[in-house]
């Protein structure tokens, strides 16, 4: 007789520094600590990539017009981005981590997932690596980052929120299926504003009113995400910690609580999309050669768009203005548009200057 081996439980820690673009240009300019700060340019085009805390007081928030900021918060300090100095902290960062476990995660150049289940240093408790590794990023980069520990990556990720800036708090097993009923879905990482809409709309207001959703009517009306929301509803989310691999595309994409009709504002909803993908690749120095628009109607039949050039596109306004001409193709719309994505594919090395990084397109 076979003797069954318990699968133990994971240790997930998602690690987030806080206000990470802002927090660089505070750390190697003193003048500009304590101040609230916007990482981007301040022209009428412009769009925030980061905001320090104190900015963020005002409601300044990353990807909202500049316009918009400056209206927020009249003292705010606009500060070029510089993504090489970004991207070498975040080496840094990713060094440190490195110290602990092969399974890193990076979602970002400021966020990454870390599997400790097994670790370099055998610990035993993952709070005490989080806290380890906080002290090492602090030691080697003068920065603060927070950390969520729990058992699987969502609530990994919804726990490193709950105690910034600079701190961490633990989600256990015991706790998490209670957790996740009594949070808003609005604040569930994956559920952006527009799907928190269309869940309202549906009575889902809180993680309880999700659990009570069968699968095959979160799949109707939200599908392929369904069976995810179905299984977060619960605490359960069985995705594993993948190391960093070679992208093959990066995409955005979004639903919308009430369809959409009209082309013009069809469009509207193409800026944040590829404000989105723009972001990351400038983060991570990405080029892409093709833009791919994704159009799901009303009847959830989906259609594609794409275009090829020769070189990388330059800048974010190259990119939308592709998409749109993409999305004008596809019009007038068959159906009323239920989603929109975004995908830059043909990826390759990027030299763009990061001065063109964050143009924005009203």
């Amino acid at each position: 007789m076979t003797k069954e081996v318990a699968t133990p439980t994971r240790k997930i820690i998602h690690v987030d520094m806080d206000a990470f673009y802002a927090s660089v240009e505070q750390r190697d300019n003193p003048e500009l600590r304590g101040k609230p700060v916007a990482v981007g340019s301040p022209v009428a085009r412009g769009v925030v990539a980061a905001a320090s805390y104190e900015a963020r007081v005002f409601g300044v928030r990353s990807a909202m017009p500049s316009v918009t900021a400056a209206r927020q918060c009249p003292d705010l300090i606009f500060v070029k981005p510089r993504f090489e100095v970004y991207r070498a902290v975040s080496m840094q960062i990713r060094s440190i981590f490195a110290e602990y476990t092969p399974l890193i995660e990076p979602l970002s150049l400021d966020e990454a997932y870390l599997d400790v289940t097994e670790n370099l240093k055998g610990i035993a408790i993952a709070t005490d690596i989080a806290t380890e590794i906080r002290a090492r990023i602090k030691q080697v980069t003068g920065l603060n980052a927070s950390a969520g520990i729990s058992y699987n990556k969502f609530l990994a990720k919804m726990a490193s929120d709950l105690n910034k800036p600079n701190g961490q708090a633990v989600i256990s097993p015991k706790n998490g299926p209670a957790f996740v009923e009594g949070l808003p879905v609005k604040k569930f990482h994956g559920v952006g504003p527009a799907t928190a809409k269309k869940m309202a709309a549906l009575g889902i207001e809180t993680g309880a009113d999700l659990k009570e959703k069968s699968v095959e009517f979160l799949t109707d009306h939200f599908g392929k995400s369904g069976p995810h929301f179905h299984g977060i509803a619960r605490g359960i989310d069985n995705r594993q910690v993948r190391p960093d691999r070679e992208r093959k595309s990066v995409g955005a994409e979004d639903t919308f609580a009430i369809d959409i009709a009209d082309l013009e504002a069809a469009k509207r909803e193409l800026v944040p999309l590829v404000a989105k993908v723009w972001r990351y690749c400038a983060g991570h120095a990405i080029a892409a050669k093709t833009v791919t628009v994704k159009i799901r109607f009303a009847d959830f039949q989906i259609i594609t768009r794409s275009r090829t050039v020769p070189t990388a596109f330059p800048n974010e306004n190259a990119i939308l203005t592709a998409a749109i001409t993409l999305l004008e193709a596809a019009y007038p719309f068959r159906k009323s548009v239920w989603l929109l994505g975004v995908t830059l594919s043909s990826l390759g090395h990027s030299n763009v200057p990061s001065a063109t990084q964050l143009e924005f397109l009203l």
